[in-house]
């Protein structure tokens, strides 16, 4: 009972914690405030810095380290006079540049510790910067090798007979022209749903024709039949919008590479969903049998 009491505690205090979450509906598109943003990783240092913009890394990086030797100068000072050999007395100057070079190993020679008290900071700072070095060059690994997908989709999504069946369409490319192993996509219809006087939102999958691409190197066109079995059957534009319907696409694979995993995700509104328009082909045969992809009507619909 008191295990339980204290559990209930804690999940209580932690969620004082908890900010209001804000929640924007702007012509059917779905606006969570401040998600994802990098200020809102405060509590977390260390999504903090890996979400922070380039300037704010450096700005943050540059400003721990010089608040850690302005305290490291201070701590030498409070030595006396004997405590840094060849400093002038009471320079803050001095002891701030020794702290710098006693924390980054360059050792010049001409400054040094000249007792035992200067000689234990000196121990100290140098453990402590070693731990500060290591931690921030695995920050700067992870920022740069962290593994993003280029894949652009289609800026509209089309519904439109194919082989005799409305078909939900969009499609796909890779930008970075390399082959991405083992793709999946997955198509998820959310919308508002009032269940026992309480409005919820409800998630439903859409099964795609071909949800797997074993090497997705140029583009992909998702299709999704609206047969009996979809959750889209019998669902006008109309309805879309009243339960401020959207597509949530999610797109994974392995990228060949870097041979990690990337993943990405794009959002349809109702806005984005045309009805009785087809997808503009950009697949050509030129004069010599070869097959050309034209990028630039890829969201062209007519």
């Amino acid at each position: 009972m008191g295990e339980t009491k204290m559990g209930k505690g804690q999940a209580a205090k932690r969620s004082r914690y908890l900010s209001q979450v804000r929640i924007r509906v702007d012509q059917g598109r779905f606006q969570i405030l401040g998600l994802g943003a990098w200020y809102s990783y405060w509590r977390s240092p260390y999504y903090l810095m890996l979400t922070v913009p380039w300037q704010g890394f450096f700005a943050i990086t540059i400003g721990l380290y010089a608040i850690a030797n302005a305290f490291c100068a201070l701590l030498f000072l409070l030595g006396g006079p004997d405590t840094i050999i060849n400093a002038e007395p009471g320079s803050f100057s001095d002891a701030f540049f020794f702290s710098v070079q006693t924390s980054a190993s360059i050792g010049y020679g001409v400054m040094s510790p000249g007792n035992t008290y200067g000689h234990l900071l000196v121990t100290l700072e140098a453990i402590v910067s070693l731990l500060g070095i290591a931690v921030l060059t695995g920050l700067a690994y992870a920022r740069f090798s962290r593994p993003t997908a280029q894949v652009l989709f289609s800026q509209v999504a089309v519904v439109t007979p194919f082989q005799g069946t409305p078909t939900l369409m969009f499609r796909a490319a890779n930008e970075r022209r390399n082959q991405i192993l083992e793709a999946q996509m997955r198509v998820y219809l959310t919308l508002d749903e009032v269940s026992e006087g309480k409005m919820m939102r409800r998630y439903y999958d859409l099964s795609l024709l071909r949800d797997r691409n074993p090497s997705f190197s140029l583009t992909w066109t998702a299709l999704h039949p609206i047969d009996p079995s979809s959750p889209l059957y019998d669902l006008s534009h109309a309805d879309l919008v009243r339960t401020h319907a959207a597509l949530l696409v999610s797109f994974s694979g392995v990228d060949q590479t870097v041979a990690q995993a990337i993943h990405t995700r794009h959002t349809y509104y109702t806005g984005d969903i045309l009805w009785h328009r087809q997808l503009k082909d950009i697949i050509h045969v030129t004069e010599t049998g070869d097959r050309q992809i034209d990028f630039a009507a890829f969201h062209e619909v007519e």
